[in-house]
């Protein structure tokens, strides 16, 4: 009493943070409160307590998981100090420098689930440093040791990482987004990879939730120039999307303070072209725009913040951009990028809702709220949503996604009702009258789901949607169709969902009681057909439509008798999909009584009982529907229900039961199985109502339980844990829409769709009295007690059970512990001790689950689990065979263990089931007030069943009890038969997981059996015990698997297994389960903790919390004894994790070492020997040992892994370099201008490559400053800019004395010419033929032997490198590769004379490869050099480039030769990027002369190359004219060289490959421009920015190609012009570009070529649709784009008027123009164009013209291919008066009415209404062809 007094005096002050509103609804919640407090202050004693003695495992370890189950339960029940302090105390310690990565994990998620709610805490009241985190994710993310098997991270570590990131950088301080900046500015080089991982660190990581006063140190130190970045980016790199991310969460955390305007129309063509919606039918898509699109959840988040504010700038925009990609919603278009779409219709109303409540209705918090003029108004809504409603209405019918558009107009519908559900009503009763199209069905309901409380909802928005309701009911009827499984099931869903918003009850004395239905009340229903719920006739209408849903339900159950569904000869197992269907069915019917009034329930309840009990149903199938059905209706009100259904069936199975002789019958009536199974579904219902009948159903269950036949006690026992469920948990008993139920006489419209008032919801539950325990208790004692004995004196013997007697005794107490489960005390005892040492308590903590346990009576769970394991070992004695009854046994067992009321399984479906109903049925709008309250109470029913489920699930105690019972499974799981074994395994796994620590107890006994020492083991045993250990790596919480312990044991006994006389491999079985547990343990290793230590922050913060209140922690703080002895605990804890580690390794090594082990498990060994190496503890010399002997070990697989393991062995034992800070201006005695300045400058020249200054002495190597990083210095420098020191003697003279042990090993195999020859042997074989490349691991190994080692071993390898450059097989040239990178890359630190002597060995080496390079190789070479040359500064390593430069065209050998010389330089210069302009000039001077090639390989490759010399020249903002080559000087040369085609009208290649001897200027003209098409394709999807200016140059030439066909058989060059022109059509345009590109455009138009008129046009269409919002801003440039198209709509040639009439047709349907009446009446005036009689000259022009004007019309209809706009009837008038013209017109006019009728046809009946009656008279006569007969 004094405590709980010391806890309410403390707990006095105490506000909560936020607790679970549905805990305060439960019986027992004042229990629940104290609870918590009690918890809570365990919590944060033995949490502080475990850190302060330094116990990270398994104490804090054990109670953070605990305070996690506390936030499940209790939500964060806790003040704000100890939520501060919790996530202190978390954060310290997810930052630890050295923990173990899984342990860093689960902090991490624990502290997102601290952060969650960013309202509770405000900025004032939390900080977090930024850097510590950075730390952690550039230690995990960009590991320098992961790709070397030094450190294994969790799969999901990645995930978690930036979760916690994301929820922490809202507490970053002010100051943090200039120290980010400093640290990322100098990693912004566009062309380095590093670039990736700024623009990603930045979007991850700079806060952007500041108030208002600190957005000066926020966004506003880089808005302007990552935007201006980005504005400036063409070509969609890789990190465009991270820049698109940031600035999406920008605009959402900051409405209203940023100005977007100015960017508006970039930003939504940025978005049009981020689709990749395909244009025209010649369109290339580049890769890149395809891989680097935008992420559309950033999308939308952006769009959406932009909405709204004076004026709606972007609502234009998005009602343009819908209104373009509209016709992509319609059902008949598919394509890759329709995923995207529907994702994009289906988040952006989602993400808008979500808007309008932060704006609207969310609660006042800290963080800066909408300036109200920015907010989104009524207006904006409306104009929102009908920008997106014509998309959603086509996409609702969608094949695949049409869920997608549902949940779209379910969230429009709560914002603007009025304009979404009239739409959506008119399709969904069009729907119900058609027979012949089922999915329009099913699609129309799953939408008027979602709108169902957007329809029926008190508000005035859409005040006569309810009149709708009734009709929809009758209308969804005929959906409850046997034959048609989907529709049948969204119909129940429908009613189910309509009747939980809409109370049934008899309305109609309403008007008379009540005088105060005035106009808000009547308005919706006067303008109904049918006056619904207010004329007298409403009684009616209930009741038929009750009667009509129930005679649909009963026809249903007759079509689906066992006879119908299946054959006989089956087995009675329901089928999913009936499962499926008796759910649906039983939920409808549950649903549509419970929000009856009683007058209505009694009549429905009357129809239900007639029809079960004048029927006898078999019980498989119908029977269990009916009985399902009659169980729904009994739930609603049980007096009634029990008082009709409970006597009838006591009374017809008593009078069949009296007969004697029925006892032993093996078959019986079915009339008394179907009154038992009715009776067993109608008794799960409220037990106070069934106390009166507890005689009855005694009385019945006493007997039927015994009688013979099996089907008779299974549905005894099931109505017996039916009773004894209902009578014994905690549940609801009341599920209505309205709190308190219905009045008997009211005006329930009030009711419909109405919230529920937590507050006041009065919730009715059932918690069992002492009546009802006693009848439990009671009828356990008459029929569990007696089982009991009789199942004892069945094992001693003396009343033997047959297998079937023994089968029913198993039932019934199987089904007794199911039935009262929840009210027997769990399994209790002493608990096991000395399974793991702490000082810390790590007991479990009890919860209440509403149940007080009375001690007095016979604990049931004990008696049941000792009789079970006195059976069991009975059984296994002497008849094993029985497996009916172990399969029995064991599930008895895990409900022995588990069950307290409710199973994990079966609660999980619940939960899933509630969150589909609450997503579709809560207003998001206003979220916290409009749950129903049928959501609050299934809640608060789900959140006690939690409370239950985790009391058993999590951190139980092991006590011996559980040691016995998991003993006995275990013996189960290594039993004789398989089933046996499988479902032992699947219950002890379950328990491993549940009992802390058991699996230390269990891991011997299992080891035991697979001992080779142990021969008396069977085979499956032995398998038995595989599977078990299988089942630990994928079931057990992963902590046990990272238990040095476990690891220690677990490992080298499944390699020694191999050597027990059980196992043998020639039993697949065995190497199948092997190969998974492999598997599955390489897959879900990471690195094990050996070093833990806690920091000074950590224990700061657990003192604070040991000092901190409300609630005080239960214990003291450690005395300065135990803290000291913590701290000894934690050094021996550290060496004996450091032995136990040696002690594996040299454990799988004497496994190694013993000769019988078979190759699988010396792999086995092996692959987990890999897994040991660590970046913190060297790995014991033993182990280097064996790994270097393996490098050339027979086996290739061992080799394998040899290799890596070597590469970290040496990473392991790789020297420190020594660094020294340098100071740029210092070296180049330029300080850096104020403000940014990017680019080649003044003060970066001293990084560049100049040959005039290259280190060729000893003395200028020394005094040069290299820097390796080629990012530095082009944006910024570093704040601190450290580098190699170049003075320091290199290490690479290591002598022999003072290398470790590990070292020596390593050197003597190296220096051992038989152990090199035997490598390079083994390294030159080739692997898999044609599948072979360049293995980076191997490259490793040598990079990693020169660093340590120097060239020590150069002199061995020399003569090897020498055969091997000179052999041209594939697999010595690859060998060759890897070693010479790995040469190039380990000299890094080699002194001057060793680099020296190193290239005056490889520069020959590499000049012989090449001339032997081959197809095979010519990638590896490339890969070979472009890896020597990554991060090396490029002045070291002049002696490679030079080689490479001497002359890469040599012309001596192939064209191949020389294409593949320039691959390899291309692939070295890349690597350099900027820093060797001086390289680049003189590449380019070498190929100019050299652009005429004649072969083709040799032109891709220089139009690679040219890519990529002017891939420097960029034009980004803030940044210098590079001093690397210039593309337009280069275009300028090129262009005079083209002149003699420039004057030709087309363009014909006349060229080909053999005749190489023309010289004419035309002649090489046209192969210099075949080159340069090369290097226009290659360079359109790779450059940052377009040189639009110098492409627009060279348009015109390739007009004059490009063919207007597709066809295969073109030659190269009209192909490659082709796809010049649809990438460049494809270019990002800026406003300034625009009236060049137009010119060049009316130029072509007026060319004398008809092809490149017509190219014109196909350019033009997807330029226009890819700048879309660009163009639109500048309205001059749309009239002359317009007057253009109506230019070649005029054209002589056919061709070119039909592709000018798709083009304007397209410009139509984006409504890039209007059709206003000026564009009609200019195509009507030249429609009508006289023909005259005469065939001349004129004649022909006229044609034109009037062909011209049918064209443009034609075009207006094919602009509206789904809708029939106001002008459309007249226009298809007009076209038909053209149908006897001359031709083209009559074929045009024909086209165009064909395609009107295919596009058209879909909604027809819709569309017609658009048109008058004579208008419709001479379509018909149009549209259907005439007959032939006629």
């Amino acid at each position: 009493m004094t405590a709980e007094m010391t806890v309410g005096r403390d707990m006095a002050e105490f506000i909560p943070q936020k607790k679970i509103v549905y805990n305060g609804l439960l019986p027992y919640s004042d229990r629940l409160d104290r609870e918590a407090t009690e918890l809570l202050a365990e919590i944060k004693a033995n949490l502080c307590r475990a850190v302060l003695l330094r116990e990270l495992w398994p104490g804090v370890a054990f109670w953070s998981r605990k305070l996690f189950s506390f936030l499940k339960l209790y939500g964060r029940r806790f003040s704000k100090d100890d939520h501060i302090l919790f996530i202190k105390l978390l954060y310290e310690l997810v930052t630890l420098p050295n923990l173990e990565p899984h342990m860093m994990q689960s902090y991490a998620r624990l502290l997102i689930q601290l952060l969650k709610k960013k309202e509770l805490l405000s900025r004032d009241d939390l900080q977090l440093p930024w850097r510590p985190l950075y730390d952690l994710y550039e230690r995990v993310f960009y590991s320098k040791t992961e790709h070397l098997g030094l450190i294994w991270f969790p799969n999901s570590v990645d995930h978690i990482l930036k979760a916690l990131i994301k929820s922490c950088r809202l507490y970053f301080p002010a100051s943090s987004t200039k120290e980010m900046l400093d640290e990322w500015r100098p990693l912004l080089c566009v062309f380095d990879v590093v670039m990736q991982k700024a623009i990603s660190n930045m979007e991850l990581f700079l806060p952007t939730i500041m108030p208002p006063e600190e957005h000066s140190q926020g966004f506003q130190l880089w808005f302007d120039e990552l935007m201006n970045l980005w504005m400036s980016l063409q070509n969609q790199p890789s990190w465009e999307g991270h820049l698109v991310n940031l600035f999406a969460r920008l605009a959402n955390d900051n409405i209203g303070y940023v100005d977007w305007t100015p960017y508006i129309p970039t930003i939504f063509t940025r978005i049009l072209r981020s689709l990749n919606l395909p244009v025209g039918v010649s369109q290339m898509v580049s890769p890149r725009y395809l891989t680097n699109s935008y992420d559309i959840g950033y999308i939308v988040l952006w769009v959406t913040a932009l909405l709204g504010g004076p004026g709606n700038p972007a609502q234009k925009e998005l009602t343009c951009l819908f209104n373009s990609i509209a016709s992509f919603y319609h059902p008949s278009n598919h394509g890759r990028w329709q995923s995207r779409l529907m994702r994009l219709l289906q988040r952006l109303p989602a993400s808008v809702v979500r808007r309008v409540h932060r704006e609207r209705h969310a609660s006042p918090c800290w963080i800066t709220l909408v300036p109200e003029h920015q907010q989104l108004t009524d207006a904006d809504l409306q104009e929102f949503t009908r920008s997106l409603t014509g998309a959603a209405l086509l996409a609702m019918f969608s094949k695949t996604d049409s869920t997608d558009a549902a949940y779209a107009l379910q969230n429009l519908a709560l914002l603007t009702p009025e304009l979404v559900i009239p739409p959506v009503l008119e399709k969904t009763y069009a729907a119900m009258e058609t027979l012949t199209e089922p999915h329009t069905l099913t699609a129309t309901l799953s939408c008027m789901i979602g709108m169902a409380r957007s329809l029926v909802s008190p508000n005035n928005r859409y005040p006569e949607g309810r009149a709708h309701v009734l009709p929809l009911l009758m209308g969804s009827l005929p959906g409850v169709d046997p034959n048609d499984f989907s529709k049948c099931m969204i119909t129940f869903q429908f009613i189910t969902t309509f009747t939980t918003l809409v109370p049934l009850v008899d309305c109609s004395s309403a008007p008379s009681q009540r005088n105060d239905l005035t106009e808000p009340f009547f308005c919706f229903f006067l303008h109904s057909a049918v006056d619904i719920f207010i004329t007298a006739e409403c009684f009616k209408c209930v009741l038929v439509y009750l009667c009509v849903s129930l005679c649909r339900c009963f026809a249903l159950i007759d079509s689906s008798t066992l006879e119908q569904t299946r054959d006989e000869m089956e087995t009675d197992t329901q089928t999913h999909l009936e499962s499926l269907v008796e759910l649906g069915l039983s939920s409808t019917v549950s649903t549509i009584l419970t929000q009856c009034s009683l007058e209505i329930y009694k009549v429905a309840l009357q129809k239900v009982f007639n029809f079960a009990t004048s029927n006898i149903f078999e019980t498989c199938v119908s029977g269990r529907l009916v009985a399902d059905m009659c169980r729904a209706a009994a739930k609603c009100h049980p007096s009634e229900s029990l008082r009709l259904f409970v006597p009838h069936c006591c009374s017809v199975i008593s009078h069949i039961t009296d007969n004697e002789e029925l006892q032993s019958e093996d078959e019986l009536d079915k009339e008394l199985l179907w009154n038992l199974q009715l009776l067993s579904e109608v008794t799960r219902v409220d037990g106070k109502q069934m106390l009166k009948y507890q005689g009855d159903l005694e009385r019945i269950l006493r007997v039927c339980v015994r009688l013979r036949c099996k089907r008779v006690y299974t549905l005894a026992c099931s109505l017996l844990e039916h009773t004894l469920r209902s009578f014994s948990l905690i549940y609801p008993t009341e599920y209505r829409s309205t709190s308190g139920g219905f009045p008997k006489s009211s005006f329930c419209a009030e009711d419909w769709g109405r919230p529920g008032d937590v507050a006041a919801l009065g919730v009715c539950w059932h918690v069992p009295g002492p009546e009802e325990e006693s009848f439990v208790f009671h009828l356990l004692s008459h029929l569990l007690h007696p089982e009991l004995q009789r199942i004892k004196g069945h094992v001693s013997g003396e009343q033997p059970m047959s297998r079937e007697e023994l089968l029913q005794s198993l039932a019934i107490v199987q089904h007794c512990l199911l039935g009262a489960g929840n009210l027997l005390p769990p399994l209790d005892g002493p608990h096991v001790s000395d399974l793991v040492s702490s000082m810390v308590n790590l007991g479990e903590v009890k919860l209440y689950i509403g149940v007080d346990y009375d001690a007095s009576r016979e604990n049931y769970r004990e008696s049941i689990c000792q009789t079970m394991r006195l059976l069991l070992h009975h059984i296994l004695e002497h008849s094993e065979d029985d497996t009916k009854s172990l399969f029995v046994i064991i599930k008895i067992i895990s409900d022995l263990m588990f069950f307290r009321g409710t199973h994990k399984k079966e609660f999980d479906s619940r939960w899933k089931s509630f969150t589909l109903v609450k997503k579709s049925m809560e207003n998001r709008v206003s979220w916290k007030s409009t749950q129903t309250c049928w959501l609050f109470v299934s809640m608060s029913h789900l959140q006690g069943d939690l409370n239950t489920l985790k009391m058993v699930v999590e951190g139980s105690e092991y006590k011996v009890v559980h040691r016995d019972l998991l003993c006995d499974l275990l013996l189960l799981s290594t039993s004789t038969y398989s089933q046996v074994r499988s479902r032992a395994q699947n219950v002890l796994i379950a328990a491993l997981g549940t009992y802390s620590f058991s699996y230390r107890d269990l891991i011997p006994r299992i080891l035991q059996l697979l001992s080779p020492q142990h021969t008396s083991v069977t085979q499956q045993q032995f398998k038995g015990a595989l599977y078990c250990l299988l089942g630990m790596y994928s079931g057990i919480p992963m902590a046990s698997a990272r238990d040095w312990e476990w690891v220690g044991q677990v490992w080298p006994a499944l390699v020694r297994c191999g050597l027990s006389p059980t196992m043998s491999l020639e039993k697949p079985s065995i190497g199948r389960l092997l190969d998974d547990i492999t598997d599955r343990i390489v897959r879900q290793h990471d690195t094990i903790g050996i070093n833990f230590t806690v920091s000074k922050g950590c224990v700061e913060v657990a003192i604070q919390i040991a000092q901190s209140k409300n609630p005080t922690p239960c214990l003291e703080v450690p005395s300065k004894e135990e803290i000291k002895e913590g701290l000894q605990r934690q050094r021996i804890r550290n060496v004996v994790a450091a032995r136990k580690y040696e002690k594996l390794v040299n454990d799988l090594l004497d496994c190694l070492e013993d000769r019988d082990l078979p190759w699988k498990f010396e792999h086995m060994a092996t692959d987990w020997l890999s897994l040991l190496l660590r970046e913190d503890h060297p790995l014991p010399p033993d182990a280097v040992l064996y790994f270097t002997q393996s490098l050339v070990h027979d086996s290739i697989s061992i080799r394998k892994v040899a290799i890596s393991a070597m590469a970290g062995i040496l990473k392991q034992l790789k020297r420190p370099s020594k660094k020294v800070a340098v100071k740029p201006s210092d070296i180049s005695g330029i300080e850096e201008p104020d403000g940014l300045c990017v680019g080649d400058r003044e003060g970066n020249r001293w990084l560049q490559y100049d040959s005039n200054n290259l280190p060729l002495t000893q003395e200028k190597w020394d005094s040069q400053c290299f820097v390796e990083k080629t990012h530095w210095g082009y944006y910024s420098w570093p704040r601190e800019m450290m580098i190699y020191a170049s003075s320091e003697k290199p290490k690479d003279d290591l002598p022999y004395e003072e290398m470790s042990e590990g070292e020596k090993i390593i050197f003597e195999y190296f220096s051992d010419p038989e152990f090199i020859d035997q490598l390079i042997e083994f390294l030159s074989l080739e692997d898999r033929k044609g599948k072979d490349s360049f293995n980076p691991r191997r490259f490793l190994l040598f990079k990693g032997l020169f660093r340590n080692y120097g060239d020590a071993f150069l002199p061995l390898l020399r003569p090897h490198l020498e055969q091997l450059a000179s052999d041209p097989h594939e697999s010595s040239q690859r060998c060759v590769c890897e070693i010479t990178a790995g040469l190039i890359r380990g000299s890094k630190h080699w002194s001057f004379s060793k680099v020296e002597k190193l290239w005056q060995l490889l520069c020959p080496l590499i000049k012989t490869a090449l001339t032997n390079i081959t197809v095979e190789t010519y990638t590896d070479w490339g890969t070979c050099i472009a890896t020597a040359c990554e991060g090396r500064d490029p002045r070291k390593l002049h002696w490679l480039f030079e080689l490479l430069m001497e002359s890469p065209l040599s012309g001596e050998g192939s064209s191949f030769r020389d294409a593949s010389l320039l691959y390899v330089l291309q692939g070295g210069l890349a690597q350099q990027q900027w820093r060797v302009s001086e390289l680049l000039h003189r590449l380019l001077a070498y190929l100019e002369p050299k652009l005429t090639q004649v072969y083709k390989n040799v032109r891709e490759r220089i139009g690679s190359v040219l890519t990529y010399i002017f891939m420097i020249d960029v034009a980004l903002p803030h940044t210098r004219p590079t001093t690397s080559p210039h593309v337009a000087e280069f275009v300028t040369r090129v262009l005079e060289r083209l002149k003699p085609l420039t004057s030709e009208p087309e363009i014909h290649n006349h060229v080909h490959e053999e005749n190489t001897q023309e010289t004419d200027e035309r002649t090489q003209a046209v192969k210099l421009l075949k080159t340069v098409l090369k290097w226009l394709m290659t360079s359109a999807g790779r450059t940052f920015t377009t040189p639009v200016q110098q492409q627009l140059q060279l348009l015109p030439l390739l007009f004059k190609i490009a063919p207007v066909e597709i066809d295969e058989s073109y030659d190269e060059m009209k192909q490659d012009a082709r796809t010049c022109l649809s990438l460049m059509s494809q270019g990002l345009l800026y406003p300034e570009h625009i009236p060049l590109v137009l010119a060049a455009l009316e130029e072509m138009a007026g060319s004398r070529s008809w092809h490149a008129r017509f190219s014109v046009l196909t350019y033009l269409q997807i330029m226009v649709f890819y700048n879309l919002f660009t163009l639109l801003s500048v309205p001059a440039e749309v009239l002359r784009i317009r007057k253009l198209v109506m230019q070649l709509l005029l054209d002589e040639q056919l061709e070119v008027r039909d592709m000018a009439c798709t083009t304007l047709s397209g410009l139509l349907q984006c409504q890039f123009f209007p059709l206003d009446s000026s564009l009609q009446t200019q195509l009507q005036t030249l429609s009508q164009t006289c023909l005259p009689k005469a065939r001349g000259e004129l004649a022909s022009t006229d044609l034109v013209r009037r062909h011209a004007g049918v064209l443009g019309l034609s075009a207006c209809i094919l602009s509206s291919p789904y809708d029939v706009p106001d002008w459309m009837p007249q226009i298809l008038m007009d076209l038909s008066s053209h149908l006897n013209d001359p031709q083209p017109i009559e074929m045009t006019v024909k086209k165009t009415l064909s395609e009107f009728r295919r596009t058209h046809h879909d909604n027809w009946q819709e569309h017609r209404q658009c048109f008058t009656d004579d208008q419709l008279l001479v379509l018909t006569d149009l549209l259907v062809s005439p007959c032939y007969y006629a």
